[in-house]
C-alpha cells in the first residue's frame, strides 16, 4: 500500500484558529483560543489520517527572498495581533508534544517548505496530503498530491481544484497572476476577477497564450491587461511555490518526519496551564481533575459521561422520600412538562427535579390516554409541594425560569427562591449563541439528549406531551433537569470569574421575575377601536389600489413581486436598482424607497405595504389575541435573544408598532387603561446620553448638563452659529448626525439620510468630530478594542460579542465595526431599562400599590394605574428611573398620562 506524507500549513492553521474561536482565556486572563483551535484541528487530523510521515510547517520570523524581490510583498498585512503572538510559543510546544515534527526554516516560507517536501515525496512514490486553507497551494495538486481544507476537512484532488476554482491545478499560478493576491499584496490585472480569469484561461490555456493575443482584448479591461504585462514576470515568481528549497534538518530524508509518540508530561502541564479541563481529564485518566488555570470560556471537549439514576414517582411513598431529599439539598434543578409553548395557556403535565448530576426524578400528573399508568393527582401533588415551591429561602435552579413560573402561577403556585437560570448564565457568557437546553448540552457537556421531536414527532403528526408514554416522558424530563444542574456547575463559575458578568447576571435574574409579572399583567385592548381602524384602513387600501392601477395603466396584483416587477421595470421602464438571487429585479422596501424619490408609483406602493402590514399584524390580529380568561393581551418577552441585551417582544410584537405615521399611532389608542389611566415613562435620548458618558466629550457632556436641546446644540457646534440662530434645516441635519453616528453611520449613509452629496456629508461629519473630538476618539478606540477582544462591553459590564469583527472583510467588516460602536450604547440603554424595571416593581410592591406595569417597549415603561394612584406614580417614576445609575450626564425620564397609550406617550 502506498505510503502517505501528511503536511500541515501551520501558519494557515494558527490564523484561522485565532479568527474562528471566541475570546477564550484561562483564569490568569491569558488568551487560549488559537492554541485550542490548533490543537483541536491537529487531533482531528491524527484521527482521520494515519500517515507514515508528517510535519507541521510554520513561517519563520524575518524576510524571505520574495521580500527582496518585491519590497511591497505582504505590505498590506497588519502586524500579528499581540494576543495571537502570545500563543505562538505554546502552539509550537503543543504541536511537538502531540507527536508532530515541527519545521521552521529562516528565510523560507512555509508554502515553499511544503512544496519542496511534496516534490520529494512524489519522487519517492509517497502520496502527499496537505492540510491548509491557502488557495496558493492548489498549484501543487497532481496525481500524487491532494489538499484537505483546514476547516471543512474536504479533500481536493485535481478534479476538486477544477471544481473549486474553474481551472486546473497547473493553471493556478496563471489564475492568481490575473486576479492578484490582496492578502500578499501581489498585483493582478485591474478589474479582473475570478470569472474573467477563468474565461481567459479557458480560451487561451495560459497567461502566455493570453499575452500573445492581448491586442484582441477590447475595452478598458484589454487596456488594463496590456498595462499589466510588464509585471507578469515578477508576479509569476512571487506566486509560484518553490519545490527545491534546502531543508537541512532532513538528514535522512522523509524518515526524519516519522510521527513521534505523545509527550504526555508536556501535554498534561500545558492542558493544566491553559485550562483545557477535558483534555486534561482524558489524558490523565482522572475524571474529576480540574486544571489549576481552568478556562474562562466553554469551547472545551466533552467531559466523561455521567451515570444516570432517573426515577418515575408513581407512589406517595416515593414522592415523600424525594421531598425529604429536596429539603436537605443545597440546590435543586426544577423543570416542568406542559401542553403548550404559550406559558399563559400551558397546563402542567409533569414536574422533574435533579439534586446531583445523574440523579433526577419525574412526577407525572397530567398524562392522558387509555394506556397511561396511574399517576399521582395533580392538585394533591401541588398542594404537598406548595410550601417548598413558594419558599423564597430554598434556592432553585431552572432553565428559562420565566416560563415555568407562569406554568405554576396558572396552577395557583407562586414559585419563589429562583436563584439561578442556566439560560441566562449562557446568555451572559455568550450572547451571540443560541441558549436552548439541547444546544447548551452539546456545547458545554458534550451530550445530546432526547429532543422534543424525538418524543412527539413533527408537523401534522406531532402529538401533545400529555399523550406521550410516561416511561419515555420520564427519561426526557429527568434528562432536562439533570442537564440543567450539570450546566449550572459548568456555567456558574465562569460567570462568577468576571465581576461585570456577575453583576449583569444578577440583574437578569431580577429582570426575569419582573418580566414574568409584566407578561402576567397583560395590557387592556379596545377591540371595538381596532375594528373601526381595520375598516378604515381597508377603505384606504382600496383607494390606493385603484390609484396604483391608474399610475400603472392597468390592474395588477400589488402583492405579487413578479407582477410588480413587470409593471415597474418592463412596462414603465424604471431603473433596476438591485436583483434577487434568481436574477429578477428586486422590489423590496429598500429598492422602492430609492425609486420613490423620483417616481410616484413606488411611493404609493410603500404606503400601501405599510398600511397592509399594519392591518394584518395589528388591527386585524390584536383582537384575536385577547386572552379569554383575562380579557387582556399578554405579549412574551424573549430575554436571551438579542446580543445587546434588549428584549424581543412577540405574540404580539409590541415593539414594532409604527409611530412615524398617524395610522400607526392610532393603533396605540386601542391600548387602554382598565384601572384608571395609562402612565408612560420614557428615558429621554438615552443612547446619546450614553455616548456622552462613554466618550467623556467635554462639549457633548456640557450640552446635556445644561439641559440644552442636544440637536440644536450640535447644530450650533457643527455650523458655527449661535443657539438662537440655528435653523430648522440645520437642526434636522444635526439630529441625523447625532443619531447616525451612534449607529456607526458613515458619509454615504448620512448623505442618503439628508439627501445631500457625499462631499457635503463628509464636511458635516468632519465638523462634528472637530467639535466633539472625544466621540471620534471613542469610536477609534472601540473599533480597535473590538478587533483585539472580539467583543465590546456596556457601562455595566455586559459583554457584547461580535463574531464578524475578526476575519471578515469589506461590507461584513464595516457592519461589524458599526455594531461595535452602537452596541455599548444600545446595550447600556438595555441595562438601564432593566434596572429601572426592577427598581419600579420593587417600589410598587413595597408601597402596596395596585398599579400594574403592563409593557416595556425599548426605553419606555407603561403602567395601568388606578385614578387614586396616578399622582403618586407620576411623582416618583422619574426619580426611580433616573437614580438606578449615575452617568457623567444626568438621566431624564419623561412621564405622560392619558386614557390610552398614545395619549400618555
Amino acid at each position: 500500500m502506498k505510503k502517505t506524507l501528511l503536511l500541515v500549513d501551520g501558519s494557515s492553521y494558527l490564523y484561522r484558529a485565532y479568527h474562528a474561536m471566541p475570546d477564550l482565556r484561562n483564569a490568569k486572563g491569558e488568551p487560549t483560543g488559537a492554541l485550542y483551535g490548533v490543537i483541536s484541528m491537529l487531533r482531528r487530523l491524527q484521527q482521520d489520517y494515519k500517515a507514515d510521515y508528517a510535519a507541521c510547517v510554520f513561517d519563520a520570523k524575518g524576510k524571505t527572498f520574495r521580500d527582496d524581490m518585491y519590497p511591497l510583498y505582504k505590505g498590506h498585512r497588519p502586524s500579528m495581533p499581540d494576543e495571537l503572538a502570545a500563543q505562538i510559543e505554546p502552539i509550537h510546544r503543543a504541536v511537538a508534544a502531540l507527536g508532530w515534527p515541527v519545521l521552521t526554516i529562516p528565510g523560507v516560507e512555509a508554502d515553499d517548505i511544503i512544496g519542496t517536501l511534496a516534490e520529494r515525496a512524489t519522487a519517492e512514490d509517497v502520496l502527499t496530503i496537505i492540510s491548509t486553507g491557502d488557495k496558493d497551494l492548489a498549484q501543487l495538486v497532481n496525481d500524487h498530491v491532494e489538499l484537505v481544507n483546514t476547516m471543512t476537512n474536504e479533500r481536493q484532488d485535481i478534479a476538486g481544484v477544477q471544481a473549486r476554482f474553474g481551472v486546473r491545478p497547473d493553471q493556478i499560478v496563471d489564475y492568481l497572476m490575473l486576479i492578484g493576491d490582496t492578502v500578499d499584496n501581489i498585483p493582478g490585472v485591474p478589474k479582473v476577477g475570478p470569472k474573467t480569469a477563468v474565461k481567459w484561461l479557458s480560451e487561451h490555456k495560459s497567461v502566455d497564450g493570453l499575452v500573445a493575443n492581448a491586442q484582441a482584448i477590447k475595452g478598458v479591461i484589454g487596456d488594463n491587461l496590456r498595462a499589466a504585462i510588464p509585471n507578469f514576470d515578477l508576479t509569476r515568481r512571487l506566486i509560484t511555490v518553490k519545490t527545491d528549497c534546502d531543508i537541512p534538518v532532513l538528514a535522512h530524508g522523509l524518515a526524519d518526519l516519522t510521527p513521534r509518540p505523545l509527550d504526555r508530561e508536556v501535554l498534561l502541564k500545558l492542558y493544566d496551564d491553559y485550562g483545557f479541563r477535558n483534555w486534561l481529564r482524558e489524558l490523565s485518566g482522572e475524571s474529576e481533575r480540574i486544571p489549576t488555570q481552568d478556562s474562562r470560556m466553554a469551547a472545551q471537549p466533552p467531559p466523561a459521561p455521567v451515570q444516570t439514576d432517573y426515577e418515575t414517582l408513581l407512589e406517595w411513598s416515593d414522592f415523600d422520600r424525594w421531598m425529604t431529599r429536596l429539603e436537605s439539598a443545597e440546590l435543586v434543578a426544577l423543570d416542568t412538562e406542559t401542553t403548550s409553548l404559550d406559558p399563559m395557556l400551558a397546563r402542567l403535565v409533569g414536574i422533574s427535579l435533579s439534586i446531583e448530576p445523574g440523579v433526577a426524578c419525574y412526577i407525572p400528573v397530567g398524562h392522558r390516554g387509555p394506556d397511561q399508568v396511574r399517576q399521582l393527582p395533580r392538585e394533591q401533588v401541588l398542594e404537598r409541594m406548595r410550601k417548598w415551591l413558594e419558599n423564597p429561602a430554598i434556592p432553585k435552579l431552572l432553565h428559562n425560569a420565566k416560563y415555568d413560573a407562569h406554568v405554576f402561577m396558572s396552577e395557583g403556585i407562586n414559585l419563589a427562591g429562583i436563584t439561578d437560570d442556566t439560560m441566562l448564565q449562557a446568555y451572559v457568557l455568550e450572547s451571540h449563541k443560541r441558549v436552548n437546553l439541547q444546544e447548551l448540552g452539546q456545547r458545554w457537556l458534550g451530550r445530546t439528549g432526547t429532543t422534543f421531536e424525538d418524543l412527539c414527532g413533527k408537523g401534522a403528526r406531532q402529538i401533545c406531551f400529555d399523550e406521550v408514554d410516561v416511561d419515555k416522558a420520564s427519561h426526557y424530563a429527568c434528562e432536562d433537569a439533570d442537564f440543567t444542574l450539570q450546566l449550572h456547575r459548568a456555567l456558574r463559575p465562569q460567570v462568577a470569574l468576571d465581576p461585570g458578568l456577575e453583576a449583569i447576571y444578577k440583574l437578569e435574574i431580577k429582570a426575569s421575575r419582573v418580566l414574568t409579572i409584566i407578561e402576567r399583567n397583560g395590557v387592556g385592548i379596545d377591540a371595538h377601536v381596532l375594528a373601526m381602524q381595520s375598516h378604515e384602513i381597508g377603505q384606504q387600501l382600496l383607494l390606493l389600489e385603484n390609484k396604483a392601477y391608474e399610475l400603472a395603466g392597468q390592474p395588477f396584483n400589488l402583492n405579487s413581486p413578479k407582477q410588480l416587477g413587470e409593471i415597474l421595470f418592463q412596462r414603465m421602464n424604471l431603473p433596476v436598482i438591485r436583483k434577487t438571487a434568481s436574477g429578477a429585479p428586486s422590489t423590496d422596501e429598500d429598492v422602492l424607497s430609492k425609486l420613490a424619490r423620483d417616481y410616484p408609483l413606488p411611493e404609493l406602493l410603500l404606503e400601501y405595504r405599510g398600511l397592509a402590514k399594519l392591518k394584518s399584524t395589528y388591527t386585524d390580529k390584536l383582537p384575536k389575541m385577547i386572552n379569554p380568561a383575562t380579557g387582556r393581551v399578554h405579549t412574551r418577552y424573549a430575554q436571551a435573544a438579542v446580543i445587546t441585551g434588549r428584549l424581543a417582544s412577540s405574540d404580539p410584537n409590541l415593539q414594532n408598532i409604527p409611530v412615524r405615521n398617524p395610522e400607526g399611532r392610532r393603533v396605540r389608542t386601542a391600548f387602554v387603561a382598565t384601572k384608571g389611566k395609562i402612565v408612560s415613562a420614557d428615558y429621554s435620548q438615552i443612547e446619546l446620553r450614553v455616548m456622552a458618558h462613554v466618550s467623556d466629550d467635554e462639549n457633548l457632556c456640557r450640552a446635556f448638563e445644561l439641559g440644552e436641546d442636544i440637536h440644536r446644540a450640535t447644530a450650533s457646534e457643527v455650523f458655527g452659529v449661535a443657539l438662537a440662530d440655528v435653523s430648522a434645516e440645520q437642526r434636522r441635519a444635526a439630529k441625523a448626525i447625532n443619531f447616525g453616528l451612534i449607529y456607526g453611520m458613515g458619509e454615504f449613509g448620512l448623505a442618503s439620510s439628508l439627501g445631500i452629496t457625499r462631499d457635503a456629508a463628509k464636511a458635516y461629519i468632519d465638523r462634528y468630530f472637530a467639535r466633539y473630538p472625544g466621540v471620534a476618539a471613542y469610536m477609534d478606540q472601540t473599533r480597535r478594542m473590538a478587533r483585539e477582544m472580539g467583543y465590546v462591553e456596556t457601562v455595566f459590564g455586559r459583554r457584547l460579542w461580535l463574531p464578524e469583527i475578526r476575519g471578515a472583510k469589506g461590507p461584513r467588516l464595516a457592519a461589524a465595526e458599526r455594531a461595535a460602536i452602537n452596541a455599548p450604547m444600545q446595550g447600556t440603554a438595555a441595562d438601564l431599562i432593566k434596572l429601572a424595571m426592577v427598581a419600579v416593581q420593587e417600589w410598587i410592591e413595597s408601597q402596596g400599590l395596585e398599579s400594574l406595569m403592563v409593557m416595556q417597549v425599548h426605553d419606555e415603561l407603561v403602567f395601568d394605574v388606578p385614578a387614586d394612584e396616578v399622582e403618586t406614580v407620576v411623582q416618583h417614576l422619574p426619580a426611580l428611573m433616573c437614580n438606578v445609575a449615575k452617568l457623567r450626564v444626568p438621566l431624564v425620564a419623561d412621564v405622560g398620562v392619558g386614557p390610552n397609550w398614545e395619549q400618555a406617550h
